[in-house]
């Protein structure tokens, strides 16, 4: 069975966003996780994917202007996770969404869809966010592993990753101090 693995940004507080509603604080957007090599496709929230298709479509189309979130030209690994992207299935899961530019998406309307995904041949599975869908996952036990890059500061007011997340047990499986203070965090969900 395929593994769902999902990747988080976050401050040392457990923010994935400030007060502003975005985290200011990550410099890049690029998949830091070390995934691209083990998955094949991608699962999201529909509240995420909107801005997710913008952002991505923009750096692919013009890799060399500013993107419209960070307002800094594309990094090398941006550039290389929308080439990744343009190219990988994605599932959005929504009841609301309905279409999408990028041939590549697919909707999915229930848990039970994100399941049957899990069950089909291939790589494993990127999580990628938002809060209330990787909450849900998780708590549905559908979630086999969590990569967080913690960043070295206290956000104070955002949201917080965790806040409707049932308690649970993780394995710490790796921990790698990156440049500037970060932490890269593996856990396993078991």
């Amino acid at each position: 069975m395929r593994k769902l693995i999902t990747g988080m940004k976050l401050s040392l507080d457990g923010k994935i966003e400030g007060s502003e509603g975005y985290a200011d604080w990550v410099e890049a957007w690029s998949e830091d996780y070390g995934l691209t090599q083990q998955i094949d496709a991608c699962v999201l929230g529909g509240g995420m994917y909107p801005g997710y298709e913008r952002y991505w479509t923009g750096i692919q189309n013009e890799p060399d202007t500013p993107a419209w979130i960070t307002g800094s030209a594309p990094t090398p690994a941006e550039v290389a996770w929308a080439r990744f992207a343009a190219r990988t299935p994605h599932y959005v899961l929504s009841n609301t969404l309905n279409s999408a530019l990028w041939p590549t998406t697919s909707f999915v309307r229930a848990l039970e869809d994100v399941a049957a995904l899990k069950q089909q041949p291939g790589k494993d599975i990127y999580l990628m966010g938002g809060a209330r869908i990787t909450a849900s996952l998780i708590d549905a036990g559908l979630v086999d592993e969590l990569r967080l890059i913690v960043y070295p500061l206290i956000a104070g007011e955002g949201k917080a990753l965790f806040t409707t997340t049932k308690r649970g047990g993780l394995e710490l499986q790796k921990v790698e101090q990156l440049q500037g203070g970060r932490l890269s965090l593996i856990y396993g969900i078991g």
